[in-house]
């Protein structure tokens, strides 16, 4: 350490090696000791003092003339000449022991002291700092002089060293070598340096004298180290005051009565030295510097906390910070005697053992146990192996001192602990078998100190572990449960959470024993219900904060598994905390989200709770725009959406799907009644990373998704291919979208008594909204279906005569509707609404155009009504009226008669059935052809007949087929669609090719184009199937219509005649029958 201005040759005292090197001795805790107690003086002292005394006033002075006129004050000789021999005989002081190279100052200072005169002492004190600018190798002497003198003389010695370098007589000694102009820096570095060691052999000699100068000496001191430049001779000086004021007050009993003021300041310069050591250790200059602060912590008043940390990291940092052991030597600069560097560590540690001693002698508390060691926990989680040994060999002994020696006087419960166990279990397995070891004993002298406060039973245990592993580190593992459950029965609250959330932050480090270790115990932990209910916020909001940041995999599948076990314990709190920290949509929340699925009893209970949780829906006047989004119904309602299509879930969804679907189309009204439509409109359901944008969209998905992941993918087709949804999207159409799902669920029987017995349910509610909901499915199932199953005739009025009551008109009028289709008998109805059917079929053969759409739509209306009853034979001869109409030039009725196509081969029930998939059949490249139609509407209608011959014959890829015709595109789409059909009718080639052949003359051109592609298809992929099938006299009118094709004016037609007349003939030569 190098000072901005060096200082001229002659004005730098030489620091004594001996000095350097002198080592402080260990005593008792907050007590240390240079050398021997002050007390001890030279053996020639007390004699020369009594002659000093017995002097009289002109004696005194004659000597001190003397002494400071002798020649040998200004020279370099010693004091052992014969010069020296001369002055004490003619003192009347004949000394035959050796003498001290001070010995005169000693002499200059006694005779000072004994003195009465104050202008006599001040004149003679002032002779001696101006030989003290000119001969700066007797500082030491210097210093001892005035500090021998301040014992009689403190005021008067304060007073000239207050004023030292003020005046002008020895700044000429303080020249610039270049300038010769007073030199400002070196002049202060004089003052700074002498003034140190003065104040400290004024501390050292004044005796109990000394306590009320001692704040005003500490604040000097660390006045003149601060505003110095940083010099290592004036480093040593300050440390050396430091260390001889430290020893008068320890050996002064009254200092510990005395109150200071100035000590924090004196260790924060004390601090800042060890601050800047190099990071090597060749002397016992750490060791001192600690041990000072032992000594001043001593003092009263205690140190404060903030006081007490300063110290403690500054320590901390100074030794553990070191190189390794074995790597020290190697650092050191080249020295002339290379010290043992194990030796000098082991003195520092030892230290840095005492400081801690000291801190917890003053305050024997768990508070102040925990204090002192959360200063290591930055040690314990470093990276570097010889630092996390240092830290954790530094607690074992202090935690043994404590459990051995100190009685703790109150019972404390600070939760730092948990943190502070949680750090060392997490070393248990340390590649370091010595830091593996001693952090395991750590724990267990924990656990300890606690019991011994409780007066636990099972200290004998922990006795008995702790004495284990000092012996040995191996087999961890079978020691970590019982002492999980230790820990779970011993630790408060808070003390556990703080364990548990430090074990979790041990998840996200990179090594991999560390984590590993971290998962069992947190597993274990969870496993033996450690997990108190009222830790499950922190503990979640812990495991949510760290789960991005875990690397490993199976760390991961570990944690998946605590949350499994957490959520079986507490579930509620567990989706509650779930709910509002998080977004399901993120991937590692979603991980948790499964690993609460896999138990079948917690994911019903999940499910059933964020079921609750949507039915929380405070009032709009009750809620601000900027508390929308936090609303716990939207919380839920995103998670469901989540949840939905999670494989884990799918069996808990079905269980609740009455519930869920009633909560889902209540929550969309209440939406509504908020306003929060934002993103009902732009959501595209095709593009596959699409998201929804806002509440009523992502509730719309939901509904959707409850549908599709229960594989009743029917219902959902049905809403799909008729734009049922889109009746969702807004309020007024809402009532209308509820009545087509309750329709397509009657027809499809989804669900149908579990949905009735919520709807009962919502019916009885208070809100408006649940009754409305209710009614429609309620009124709807009674059109579609006979729920005498599944509830009485009676039971159901007394239901529907609930909403008579209602206020709200639709709720009145549709249970009306309910109520008077239960007035008639079900067998009367049927045959009644049969007789209906049948005078409505004979209007069916020649009817005005006009009148069609509206005759479709009264027969479709009776079939709907009918319901399972089904119209029996009339089904088949509608049908055979409907086929036909399909080739309508007018795009009502070929729509019409399609949509209602679809619905009559439904209604035939069990005996007609048969009939009706033949027909259907028929009508299946009429209907494949007219996916083609240029009306838009008629496509619409197309593709939901298809689908339901699809369903009525049962393809094998139904639901392969809807995808393509919900939302393909294109030739892949159209060609996928032909596929379907064909390969789920096998051996059928030949007669969709026949039917196919009569559209070749169809007026309407897409109709054309389409049989074209068909025919194309048929003749590519499957002419061995028909050379099989067909006949010459199918073949002959294939002929006549592809000549018939090549005569036409249109390029398209000659075109494909050219392309496929070969195949054609080919057939003509195949075909045998």
């Amino acid at each position: 350490m190098s000072s901005s201005h060096q200082w001229r040759p002659h004005l730098l005292p030489p620091i004594e090696e001996e000095e350097e090197e002198e080592e402080l001795e260990f005593d008792l805790p907050g007590r240390a000791a240079l050398g021997k107690p002050l007390s001890d003086r030279p053996p020639w002292e007390k004699a020369l003092v009594g002659k000093i005394r017995a002097m009289s006033a002109a004696e005194r002075s004659l000597a001190l003339e003397a002494v400071q006129g002798h020649s040998q004050l200004g020279t370099e000789e010693g004091t052992s000449g014969a010069s020296v021999q001369e002055l004490l005989v003619s003192l009347n002081l004949d000394l035959e022991q050796p003498l001290e190279e001070t010995f005169l100052f000693h002499v200059y200072g006694l005779l000072l002291r004994e003195c009465a005169g104050a202008d006599l002492v001040r004149r003679h004190l002032a002779s001696l700092l101006e030989l003290s600018a000119s001969s700066s190798w007797q500082w030491k002497g210097i210093a001892l002089a005035i500090g021998i003198a301040s014992a009689s003389h403190m005021e008067v010695v304060w007073a000239m060293l207050d004023h030292l370098g003020s005046t002008s007589f020895p700044r000429a000694a303080f020249l610039s070598p270049d300038t010769q102009q007073p030199e400002p820096s070196l002049h202060w570095t004089w003052v700074s340096s002498l003034s140190l060691l003065c104040y400290g052999q004024m501390a050292a000699h004044a005796g109990p004298g000394v306590l009320p100068w001692v704040d005003n000496i500490a604040s000097r001191m660390a006045c003149f180290y601060l505003c110095s430049s940083d010099d290592n001779s004036l480093k040593m000086r300050f440390l050396s005051a430091s260390i001889m004021l430290m020893q008068a007050l320890q050996w002064e009993k009254s200092s510990q009565s005395y109150r200071f003021t100035q000590i924090p300041e004196l260790i924060h310069c004390l601090l800042c030295i060890l601050q800047k050591e190099p990071n090597f250790l060749a002397t016992l200059l750490r060791q001192k510097i600690i041990l000072v602060i032992v000594g001043l912590s001593s003092l009263r008043p205690s140190l404060k906390p903030m006081v007490k940390s300063s110290i403690l990291q500054t320590c901390l940092q100074s030794l553990y910070g070191l190189p390794p052991t074995e790597m020290l030597k190697g650092c050191l600069p080249p020295l002339q005697s290379v010290p043992d560097v194990t030796v000098l560590y082991q003195k520092s540690a030892k230290a840095l053992d005492l400081l801690l001693q000291t801190f917890i002698a003053e305050n024997k508390s768990m508070d102040e146990v925990c204090f002192l060691l959360q200063h290591t926990e930055p040690w314990l989680q470093s990276d570097e192996s010889h630092e996390r040994r240092r830290a954790v060999q530094s607690i074992l002994l202090f935690l043994q001192h404590v459990v051995d020696s100190v009685e703790l006087t109150e019972e404390a419960t600070p939760s730092t602990l948990g943190r502070q166990i949680g750090l060392l279990l997490l070393l248990c397995r340390d590649k370091d078998k010595v830091t593996s070891s001693h952090s395991c004993q750590c724990v267990c002298s924990f656990l300890q100190l606690l019991m011994q406060q409780k007066g636990s039973k099972e200290l004998m245990y922990l006795k008995k572990m702790k004495n284990a592993e000092a012996r040995a580190c191996r087999g961890l593992e079978p020691k970590f449960c019982p002492l999980v459950k230790v820990l779970n029965r011993t630790l408060t609250v808070a003390q556990h959470t703080q364990l548990i959330l430090t074990l979790l932050h041990g998840l996200c480090g990179h090594s991999a024993l560390r984590c590993d270790l971290a998962s069992q115990l947190l597993l274990m932990i969870f496993e033996n219900n450690g997990v108190r209910q009222e830790q499950v916020i922190e503990v979640l909001q812990g495991l949510l904060q760290e789960l991005p940041h875990i690397t490993f995999k199976y760390v991961l599948q570990t944690v998946t598994q605590m949350v499994r076990v957490l959520g079986a314990q507490h579930t509620q709190e567990t989706v509650e905390v779930m709910l509002s920290l998080c977004h399901p949509a993120e991937r590692q929340v979603m991980s948790l989200w499964k690993a609460l699925g896999t138990n079948k009893q917690t994911a019903r209970k999940v499910v059933t709770l964020l079921y609750m949780k949507l039915k929380l829906r405070p009032p709009k006047e009750l809620i601000r725009l900027s508390e929308r989004v936090q609303l716990t119904s939207l919380l839920a309602l995103n998670t469901l959406y989540e949840l939905l299509y999670l494989w884990e879930y799918r069996a808990a969804v079905r269980w609740a799907f009455a519930g869920i679907l009633l909560g889902l189309l209540t929550q969309l009204h209440y939406l509504f009644e908020l306003g929060v439509v934002e993103g009902l409109a732009d959501y595209q359901e095709d593009v596959l990373d699409m998201t929804p944008t806002g509440p009523c969209r992502t509730c719309l998905e939901a509904l959707k998704g409850l549908f599709w992941t229960t594989d009743y993918w029917e219902v959902f087709a049905y809403l799909k291919l008729l734009r049922g949804w889109e009746l969702f999207e807004h309020l007024g159409t809402f009532t209308e979208g509820v009545t087509l799902l309750a329709r397509a669920m009657a027809h499809h029987d989804c669900e149908v008594e579990a949905v009735l017995g919520q709807a009962v349910i919502s019916l009885k509610s208070s809100e408006e909204r649940d009754n409305i909901v209710a009614i429609l499915i309620l009124t709807e199932f009674l059109s579609s279906r006979e729920l005498t199953q599944y509830v009485s005739r009676k039971c159901m009025g007394n239901f529907l005569s609930l909403g008579l009551s209602s206020p709200h008109r639709l709720v009145q009028a549709m249970s009306l509707k309910g109520l008077s289709s239960l007035l008639m008998p079900p067998k009367k109805k049927v045959v009644l609404l049969q007789n209906w059917l049948a005078g409505l079929l004979d209007s069916f053969p020649r009817p005005d155009p006009k009148d069609l759409p509206g005759l479709m739509e009264v027969v479709g209306d009776i079939l709907h009504r009918l319901g399972a009853q089904g119209a029996g034979v009339f089904s088949l001869r509608i049908a055979q009226h409907l086929l036909p109409l399909f080739e309508d030039e007018w795009e009502v009725v070929r729509g019409g008669a399609i949509f209602l196509y679809g619905s009559v081969i439904c209604s035939g029930g069990k005996k007609y059935q048969l009939e009706l998939k033949r027909h259907a059949f028929q009508s299946l490249v009429p209907l494949l052809f007219h996916l083609a139609d240029s009306c838009p509407e008629v496509v619409m209608k197309t593709k939901f007949t298809f689908l339901r011959c699809a369903i009525l014959l049962k393809w094998e890829f139904r639901k392969e087929l809807f995808s393509k015709l919900a939302w393909g595109q294109g030739l892949g789409a159209e060609y996928d669609i032909f596929i379907c059909m064909v390969e789920s009718n096998f051996a059928s080639y030949h007669q969709f090719l026949m039917q196919a052949s009569s559209y070749l003359s169809s007026r309407d051109k897409n109709l054309k184009l389409m049989a074209m592609k068909f025919i194309g298809g048929i003749l590519q992929d499957y002419f061995a199937e028909l050379c099989f099938f067909l006949k010459k006299g199918d073949v002959k009118i294939l002929r006549k219509q592809f000549e018939v094709l090549r005569r036409e004016q249109d390029s398209i037609s000659r075109r494909f005649c050219q392309h496929y007349l070969g195949d054609i003939v080919q057939l003509s030569k195949y075909v045998r029958r």
